[in-house]
């Protein structure tokens, strides 16, 4: 069973008042995403992460390149790594950026 009238004027009456609450939902929203908007231009940038390491692409994706953090050469496939993570890629052969050499940067050469 609807809970809704039968009859046309008073569903018409329904529609005319559940838009003006849908107007009202909207303007919320609005309101709510600018303010969002707003606390987040306000935040610090982030810093970027000391370390990084570069992944492959494929199934195994496995480390191919130890990046110093805020490398303009490290791609969207890199994770954010401790320095003693950094070091042991290095140490176990992980290509360094000729870039940013952070096998110069940690004294591993």
């Amino acid at each position: 069973m609807s809970e809704l009238p039968p009859d046309l004027p008073r569903l018409r009456t329904v529609v005319t008042y559940l838009r003006g609450e849908l107007n009202r939902a909207e303007r919320a929203l609005n309101t709510a995403e600018e303010r969002e908007a707003l606390a987040a231009r306000r935040r610090p940038p982030t810093e970027p992460p000391a370390w990084l390491i570069e992944r492959g692409i494929g199934a195994g994706r496995l480390p191919v390149r130890v990046h110093a953090g805020g490398c303009w050469g490290s791609r969207k496939r890199c994770t954010a790594v401790t320095i003693d993570q950094a070091r042991q890629a290095l140490a176990e052969g992980i290509q360094a950026c000729p870039h940013c050499r952070p096998d110069a940067a940690l004294g591993i050469e």
